[in-house]
């Protein structure tokens, strides 16, 4: 996976980048355990959660990328 996008669905993002659930936390974002986060996009649940989908963004960004189970 390339960069955090506003259209990345946030499930995607927590399987990929280490730390997500917490960035998601410090935003007031429970993503972690919502059930919605399958199909839900980062702007989308920025928009329903009245974030900044831009600063969401850099943060989730800044993430390291969790080493994948092939290595």
């Amino acid at each position: 996976m390339g960069q955090v996008t506003s259209d990345t669905l946030i499930r995607e993002v927590l399987l990929t980048y280490a730390g997500a659930a917490d960035v998601f936390e410090r935003h007031g974002l429970p993503c972690a355990a919502c059930m919605a986060a399958s199909m839900d996009s980062i702007s989308a649940v920025a928009t329903m959660h009245d974030v900044s989908t831009a600063t969401l963004l850099a943060d989730l960004n800044a993430l390291s990328v969790l080493p994948s189970e092939e290595e």
